[in-house]
Parts: structure tokens; sequence; C-alpha cells
């Protein structure tokens, strides 16, 4: 799930939190700091306020810009409180594998050279590891489970893991990493919600699913970055890259307390903002020669990944152009045209500097002009064919019952769960991302080098609005890459299921050209597995499968 972002709204979709008590903050703020230099930056954001003496005219006049667009808002509090936790003794764990002790392993090459038996920066880090008894949880009883944290001792960083095993064949079917988006969401959403092997109902009662993705693969739900769900730290991590190391350093450590899951092939999917984290978080793994990651493709649903090229997107989705009826009337469609170009003008500045100074005003004018219309209509930004339901601010009741069950003693006990409490999906870490200039920064220029190396597969519900078909379709065929022009054209083919009694059944479309693939699925909101499980499965057992590759 993509949140929208903190300067639009505090939670994703939420009528019942006015824009203008959230975009307060920034606007005023910013607008202050035009006008007098006001240090309004809270400990997050230091690095930006430090900055504020080097910032370039042109900076300068792109936030009075953008905080003279939006003025006169209500202010809210920009201050990221660390997460209540308890961490029990290594005696409560199975094992503790400690990454100096991985470090300090060396191996002798065929050269007779010596190196690490796994590159990366370990020695800091240690994954704590728990055997979860399922008959407790009720979730998926006949498969082995696993339960965590990956710590980062220096840095005071705990995210926490769920691993559950293949229900087929988990000495040779393959391992998947899921991460959700926001960013700031936690993956156990994805868990309970999507793909997982159950889900939650009205009663809090696990409900088993039949087309849960560990049917044929192993699957590692990830709660991540810090601060997110189960995962907890006295910092913050505020920019993908940051994060990126911690992935490496969990998949390096899992990998070698499990020998028996590093042979087989590793996958990376993941949805909304992993449209961002997954090919940071690839690279960052291919990057290192000496690995027990046997990465093989990656897989981003509903993705933000090229800005630049999707925001164009947001008008056509919610006019009307996207395959279901226009939510917005001609006037609100006209306004948001208007404010395309210099919406795309804001982003490609920040394409071109990756500053924060630069980066943050493109999300603020952009989110404002192109989605704030859409949100203020209280139709789901997740599925234009409805309206947003219940009052968590995340326009799924099931996001609340995930929390309730989560938010257990006992289930929090069995997991091994060191904080007080359980949040679908934590705001402060999508402002804090937004604040520091993430959230438009181009993730996409990692693609060419990832096709180089790996599949990578692009799929997305046609019923979405924030991350929508149409804008993931369009930067796959304009990314620039040695396929480019034979990728971009092929055309759409219809997508069919294959081997069931719905044998013949079109669940969407698929053009696939190298090492790059697109989907449409017909019917899948932004949650493509919660809306359509059997097309879901379906696409993904064939995907691992290797048939597009």
């Amino acid at each position: 799930m993509r949140l929208l972002p903190a300067t639009l709204l505090v939670g994703a979709a939420s009528a019942a939190v006015p824009m203008q008590q959230v975009m307060g903050d920034l606007q005023q703020q910013s607008h202050a700091l035009v006008q007098d230099g006001a240090d309004f930056m809270s400990k997050p954001l230091q690095k930006l306020q430090d900055q504020f003496k080097t910032l370039s005219d042109e900076a300068r006049l792109m936030w009075k810009e953008v905080s003279d667009a939006f003025p006169n808002m209500d202010q809210t509090p920009m201050l990221s409180l660390p997460k209540k936790h308890t961490r029990r003794p290594d005696s409560h764990w199975d094992s503790v594998v400690r990454g100096a002790d991985v470090q300090s392993v060396w191996t002798e090459g065929a050269d007779g050279s010596k190196h690490r038996e796994l590159d990366g920066k370990l020695e800091a880090y240690d994954l704590r590891v728990k055997k979860v008894d399922p008959s407790v949880l009720g979730v998926d009883p006949d498969v082995k489970q696993y339960s965590g944290y990956l710590d980062d001792n220096e840095n005071d960083k705990h995210l926490f893991y769920w691993f559950f095993e293949s229900r087929n064949d988990p000495v040779n079917d393959p391992v998947v990493l899921w991460l959700n988006g926001g960013p700031g969401c936690s993956s156990l959403t994805g868990l309970f919600m999507e793909l997982g092997p159950s889900s939650v109902n009205a009663e809090i009662k696990t409900v088993y699913n039949e087309f849960s993705w560990n049917s044929n693969a192993s699957v590692i739900f990830l709660d991540q970055p810090v601060n997110v769900g189960y995962s907890y730290s006295g910092s913050t991590v505020s920019d993908t890259v940051a994060a990126g190391k911690d992935i490496y350093a969990l998949l390096s450590l899992f990998f070698k307390q499990f020998p028996e899951y590093a042979k087989q092939d590793f996958h990376i999917a993941g949805e909304s903002y992993a449209g961002h984290y997954i090919p940071v978080f690839a690279t960052e793994i291919l990057a290192h020669k000496n690995r027990n990651i046997n990465l093989k493709s990656v897989l981003i649903g509903n993705g933000l990944t090229d800005g630049l090229t999707q925001y164009a997107y947001y008008r056509p989705m919610a006019c009307g152009e996207g395959g279901y009826p226009a939510v917005l009337d001609q006037s609100a469609c006209q306004s948001m045209d208007n404010a395309l170009s210099r919406c795309q003008s804001l982003i490609e500045s920040c394409y071109n500097s990756e500053s924060a100074w630069v980066c943050v005003p493109a999300s603020i004018y952009c989110n404002n002009a192109l989605l704030a219309p859409y949100q203020q209509t209280g139709q789901n930004v997740y599925d234009v064919r409805k309206p947003c339901e219940g009052d968590s601010g995340l326009c799924y009741d099931g996001m609340t019952y995930v929390s309730d069950y989560l938010n257990q003693e006992h289930v929090r006990e069995a997991l091994g769960a060191e904080v007080d409490g359980y949040d679908s999906c934590n705001f402060d870490i999508n402002r804090n991302f937004m604040m520091h200039g993430d959230w438009m920064k181009p993730y996409h220029r990692l693609v060419p080098g990832l096709l180089e190396q790996i599949p990578v597969l692009i799929y997305a519900g046609d019923a979405d609005f924030i991350c929508n078909w149409l804008g993931n379709k369009a930067w796959t065929e304009a990314l620039e890459w040695p396929g480019q022009k034979a990728y971009a054209g092929v055309e759409l083919e219809d997508l069919v299921i294959e081997d069931n009694v719905h044998k013949g059944k079109k669940i969407g479309q698929v053009k696939s050209h190298g090492n790059f693939t697109f989907m449409r699925l017909y019917g899948g909101g932004h949650m493509v597995p919660m809306d359509q499980p059997e097309s879901s499965l379906e696409f993904f057992n064939r995907w691992l499968g290797g048939e597009w590759f």
C-alpha cells in the first residue's frame, strides 16, 4: 500500500482528516523559511536545515512558489518519536547469528587469493531467530515458520520478519521476500490482507487463504524500514538507499542461518512504494560479488518508480481514460491538466539535482495539484470503483482487523514481538521519507542495470488510482535501456489462466521483451492479491517458473 504523502494527508485518503490540517505544517513553515530563515526543522530534517545556507536562488524561489500556492494552513507536529519496546534476552531466541562471526570467515579462491566469504559490512548486525508454533496463532498450522529480528546494534535498529515455508516442496521451491510500501506500511498487512497464508476477518479470527503465495514458494514478510509494524529503533531511516543496507544484511544472515534455503532461487516482490525500494535493494545485493543471496528476479506491483512519467497519468485515470468511469468532473480534470506542466518541471529539477531542497517542493506541488482533487471526492484512491470504507484512514476495514489481531498479547508473545503496540502504517515514516526528498527521486534509473542481470516484472491492477496501470505501462515504455525500442513496440496480449477449472479465463494483458515484462491485471486495485487472489497466484507461479524470462 502506498500512503498519500504527509504533505497531502496524515492518513491515506482519509476524509476525516482535512488536507488543510496536514498541509499547514510544511506550507506555513516553508513560507517562514523563505521569508525570514526561521528554524523549523526537527531532528529528522536537521541535514536540510544545515543545507539552507547554501540553497541556490532557484531553489529558494521554488520553495516560495510552492508555499505561496498553498497558503493559510494549520500546523501539525514534525516530531518523530521512537516506538515503545522491551528487548527480549538472547535466551528467548532459538538462535542468534552474529554478523561479526560471519564477517570473520575467509575463503580461498581458485587462484589462491583469500577473501571474506560474504561481502558487505555485517559486523554490527545480528539476526535473532525463533521457531513459531502455528497452533497458537492458527496461521498455516502445517507449515514451518520462523520469526525474529535483524539488529543493527551500532545504530539501534531492529527489523522484524516472519518466514513461512512453502506448502508444496520447500526443499526445492524458491524463496521470496515480500515488501509493502507506504513508505511506512507494515508488510504484515500484505501477509494478512493479500498474499499470506491467512486473512483476518471482522471477528479477528484467522481464515485460511488457498491462494497464498507460499503455495509454491517460501515467503519472508519484512517490516521495514525501522519503526514500521513490529520493527523499532531509537533512530530513523528516511531514505531508500539507507534501508537497502539493512536488507542486504538481513538476507545474508538469514541464509547463513538457513543454508538449506540459500541454494534455492530467490526473488524480491513488493508493491506501491516498493517501486522505489526494490530497484535499490536489488542493486545493493547484486553489487556484492561474494554473497549467499541467489537473486533471480524482482516483481513490482502497482509501484511508484518514475514520477516524471507516472504523474502525467493521474488525470487520465481519474477522468475516465483508464477503463473505468470518471471520478472527477470536467473542471477538476482541466485543473489537473493545467498543473501538469509545472509539476513535471519540478520533478525534472529533482531528477537533475536529487537534492532534498528541490525534490520536496516537487512532491508538495505535484501531490496537491494532481492527487488532492481525487482524494477530496472521498473515493478510494486504491480502487476507483468504490468509496473509502471504515474510519482507519486507510480505506479498508481489513487494516483495522489486522492491527487488532497483531496487537493481541498472545500473538505478540508467540512471534517474539518487542514493541508495545502494532500499527498497520506509520505516518511519521511517510513524512520523513517525503521531507528528505526520497518521494520523487529517480530510482527507475537503476532498472536498466538490473535488466542486464535479472528479469524484472512490473504488474498493475487496473482499478488502482494512486499507482495506476496507465502510468506503470508508460514508464516501462519510456525507460532508456538497450531493449527499449523493441520492448515499446510489443503489443499487449491476453493473459489467461492455464491449468485449473477456470482454464482460458482472461485475467489481464501482458507484454514482454528480453528481461522486461509488464502485466495489466483486470479487476485488481492497488492490492492485486486481495482483489484478484486467483489471478494473482496464477501470474506469480508462472513468473517464478520462468515463463517470461
